[in-house]
């Protein structure tokens, strides 16, 4: 018979897995609305960790992340894309994207940044969101663009390009 405490030893024995989820918010042009967080180099888009603690799911964090980063709380369309990251020094981490829609004049007017996390933001064409975004976040947003204009179904993707299956 497994015990309370022998359950506890084996979940803290399993592999450990980062997560997070992010927006991707348009103007009527198909500009991308990027941030620049003032904790790291480059741009990214809104959002941030899932919180576990909080039992949040991908979509409420999405959601709450960009809420609390650009002041604008809105309903999330459909998931875009979900993008397995290995990265150096640290846990895989699982990142979801959600169609945050086409913002109209008033709703980028209303943009507020988190002073706390955030220097600016800005609207990027889509051709050149790698020079913005760093390595596999580049190709996870601009693979979320395509879908989000294809209408196409949610990418699978692995360091932000589509896995090869045989």
């Amino acid at each position: 018979m497994t015990t309370a405490d022998d359950y506890a030893t084996y979940i803290a024995s399993l592999p450990r897995v980062l997560a997070g989820a992010a927006a991707l918010y348009r103007d009527a042009e198909g500009r991308v609305l990027l941030v620049e967080p003032n904790y790291r180099e480059g741009w990214t888009l809104p959002g941030g960790t899932i919180e576990s603690d909080r039992d949040e799911s991908p979509r409420t964090a999405a959601r709450r992340e960009s809420a609390e980063e650009i002041g604008l709380d809105l309903p999330l369309g459909r998931l875009l894309a979900v993008d397995w990251v290995l990265g150096p020094g640290r846990p895989p981490v699982v990142a979801y994207v959600y169609d945050g829609g086409v913002l109209d004049e008033s709703q980028l007017a209303r943009v507020t940044l988190q002073q706390e996390e955030l220097i600016s933001w800005r609207l990027v064409e889509p051709a050149e969101l790698t020079a913005y975004l760093p390595a596999s976040l580049g190709l996870r947003v601009q693979e979320a663009y395509r879908i989000a204009q294809s209408g196409e179904g949610a990418a699978e993707l692995e360091n932000g390009r589509r896995p090869v299956t045989s």
